[in-house]
C-alpha cells in the first residue's frame, strides 16, 4: 500500500484535535520516559544526520595529503612515413628512404593522483600510474612539487610506492584504516585528480565489498558510488574517521566517465603490499603450493560435503609446502590458519598476506572426514623465479572478471553437461556474472566461442592470449561469434576501463 508523503495543513489540524483523555495519556507517558525517549531519539537523530550534513572538515584536513602525479614516458613511433617521390637513382632518394624508416620517439604524459602515508615523503599510488615512467613529478596541494623515485610496486595488486624530498617542508600524511570493518552503505570521500583538475573531492557509499573484476589473482576490491574518473587512479578512499580504506584504482564505464561505479583496492589488501614494498622493494608473499578450483553443488555432493564453499585441490605441486605437509588432489581446504575459506577466490589472498615461513593449520574435508594439517609456508616469488609453477597443470578453467565471464576447454564432462559434440576442440562459457558485460550482451554459459574477433578459437590458452592482447592494446572491448543450440551470433563485450 502507498502512503501519500505529503500532509496538508488540514490533516496536521485534524491530528492536533485529539480528545482530551488521549491527549492526558499521551502526557502521562512522556512525563514517565519523557527525559529518556528524548535522550534517544536525540541520540538517533544525530548519528543519522552526523555523516551527512558536511564533508567540509573531513576534506580541508586530509586534502593537503592528497597528490597529483604527472609522469612523462618515452615512446618509440614507427618508421615507414609517407615520403615526396622522386626519381629512380636521384639522390634524394636513398636519403629520405633512410629518413623515412629510421623510428622516432616522443614523450608522452599522463597524470594521475596518490597520498603521502609518511612526512618523509612516502606516497601510495597505482602501478599503472607510473608503469613504464621516466620521469614522476609530485604535485602537492600547494602546487610545489618535487621529483619522486619509485620505492617498489606491485603489478599483481597494482599497489606502487614513491619517495620524494620534501626539503625540510611540513606535509601531511595520512594512515591506513580497517576496510574489513567497512559496511555496505557506509559513507566514503574520495580525493583526486581527475581530468587533471586537481584537488577534487567526491563523496558517496560503499555498494558493495570483496568485488572480484579480473585485475589480478587477490582481487578485493570496495565497490563504490562515489565520483571516480580518468586521473582518480592512485588516490585514497576515506571512511568518516579520515582512514585511508582503498585506493581508487577503476570504474565501470562505456563512456569513459563516471557511472556511479567505481572500484578501491583494499586497504587491509594494500597495507600488506605497501609495507613489504617499503622495506624490501618487492612483494615477499606465503605460497601454499596448490592448484585449486571452486566447490560447485554438483562436486560437493559427490564428495558428501554439506554445503559448496572452500576451495577444491586439483592439483599439488611437487616439493611444494603443501606437498611436504601431506595435501592431496581432492582434498576441499575450508579454513586456512583459522579464516573460513567461504569462496575459491578467497584462498589465494589469504595465503599471499600470511607471513612467509609461517606454520599454519590448514582444515581440509578428505573423504567426507575434516583433518587438520601443518604446513610451513614457502615465497611465492621464489617459486616463481624457480620455475615452480610452469608447467605443473594445464590451465583448463580462466576467470574473465572485467568482462564478466568464465571459460573452460571443453571436455567429456562440460559437453555432457552442455549437450554440446565431446570430440571438438572447443571453448565453452561455464559462468556469466550478473550485471556484467558479458551478461549485458546476453552471454550464457554452455555458449561456446567459435571465433576471437577474426580467428577460429580452439583452445583456452589462445583466447586467454587474445583477451589480454587486446586489453593491452587499450581496445574499448572484444568481440566474439558464439555457437548457441546451433546458431553463431557475434557479441561486443566492454572491458572495465582503469580510471587513469
Amino acid at each position: 500500500m502507498l502512503i501519500p508523503a505529503r500532509i496538508s495543513q488540514k490533516q496536521i489540524q485534524s491530528h492536533t484535535s485529539q480528545d482530551s483523555a488521549t491527549q492526558s495519556y499521551i502526557a502521562r507517558k512522556l512525563a514517565m520516559f519523557g527525559a529518556a525517549a528524548f535522550t534517544v531519539i536525540t541520540m538517533i537523530v544525530s548519528q543519522a544526520h552526523a555523516h551527512v550534513e558536511s564533508f567540509a572538515d573531513l576534506a580541508e584536513e586530509l586534502s593537503p595529503a592528497v597528490v597529483n602525479i604527472s609522469t612523462t614516458t618515452v615512446v618509440e613511433t614507427g618508421g615507414n612515413r609517407e615520403l615526396p617521390q622522386f626519381p629512380p637513382g636521384s639522390p634524394f632518394e636513398e636519403f629520405f628512404k633512410e629518413f623515412g624508416e629510421r623510428g622516432q620517439t616522443r614523450r608522452a604524459q599522463s597524470l594521475g593522483s596518490g597520498f603521502i602515508i609518511d612526512r618523509e615523503g612516502i606516497v601510495v599510488t597505482n602501478n599503472h600510474v607510473i608503469e613504464n615512467a621516466e620521469q614522476i613529478t609530485i604535485y602537492l596541494s600547494n602546487d610545489d612539487s618535487y621529483e619522486a623515485t619509485v620505492i617498489g610496486r606491485d603489478a599483481k595488486t597494482d599497489i606502487a610506492v614513491l619517495r620524494f624530498d620534501p626539503e625540510g617542508a611540513d606535509i601531511t600524511a595520512v594512515s591506513m584504516g580497517d576496510s574489513d570493518k567497512l559496511r555496505v552503505g557506509d559513507w566514503v570521500m574520495a580525493i583526486g585528480n581527475p581530468f587533471g583538475l586537481g584537488g577534487t573531492v567526491t563523496a558517496g557509499i560503499v555498494s558493495a565489498r570483496g568485488r572480484d573484476i579480473g585485475s589480478g589473482p587477490y582481487d578485493d576490491f570496495i565497490q563504490t558510488d562515489a565520483s571516480i574518473n580518468r586521473g582518480n587512479s592512485g588516490g585514497p578512499l576515506f571512511d568518516m574517521n579520515g582512514k585511508v580504506i582503498g585506493i581508487n584504482t577503476a570504474i565501470f564505464s562505456q563512456t569513459g566517465g563516471s557511472v556511479g561505479i567505481g572500484f578501491a583496492i583494499s586497504s587491509n589488501l594494500a597495507s600488506q603490499v605497501v609495507d613489504q614494498l617499503i622495506e624490501y622493494g618487492r612483494t615477499r608473499r606465503g605460497w601454499l603450493g596448490v592448484y585449486i578450483q571452486e566447490v560447485t553443488e554438483d562436486i560437493a555432493e559427490s564428495l558428501g560435503i554439506d554445503e559448496a564453499a572452500g576451495a577444491l585441490v586439483s592439483n599439488v605441486t611437487k616439493g611444494g609446502p603443501a606437498d611436504t605437509a601431506k595435501l592431496e588432489a581432492g582434498d576441499v581446504i575450508i579454513s586456512f590458519d583459522g579464516k573460513k575459506i567461504d569462496r575459491m577466490r578467497d584462498l589465494p589472498r589469504i595465503v599471499a598476506e600470511t607471513d612467509v615461513d609461517a606454520v599454519v593449520d590448514v582444515e581440509i574435508i578428505r573423504n567426507s572426514k575434516k583433518m587438520t594439517l601443518k604446513v610451513t609456508l614457502g615465497e611465492l616469488e621464489q617459486a616463481e623465479n624457480g620455475g615452480l609453477l610452469s608447467n605443473n597443470q594445464q590451465d583448463d578453467s580462466k576467470s574473465f572478471g572485467d568482462l564478466g565471464f568464465s571459460a573452460e576447454q571443453l571436455d567429456a564432462e562440460l559437453a555432457e553437461e552442455y549437450g554440446l559434440d565431446a570430440g571438438s576442440d572447443a571453448v565453452v562459457v561455464t559462468e556469466v556474472i550478473q550485471g556484467s558485460p558479458a551478461s549485458e550482451e546476453g552471454l550464457q554459459a554452455g555458449d561456446v566461442i567459435v571465433r576471437f574477433g577474426q580467428s577460429r578459437v580452439t583452445s583456452l590458452s589462445q583466447l586467454a592470449k587474445g583477451i589480454t592482447d587486446a586489453r593491452e592494446s587499450g581496445r574499448s572491448g572484444i568481440l566474439m561469434l558464439i555457437n548457441r543450440d546451433g546458431q553463431n551470433r557475434f557479441v561486443q563485450i566492454a572491458f572495465l576501463k582503469k580510471d587513469e
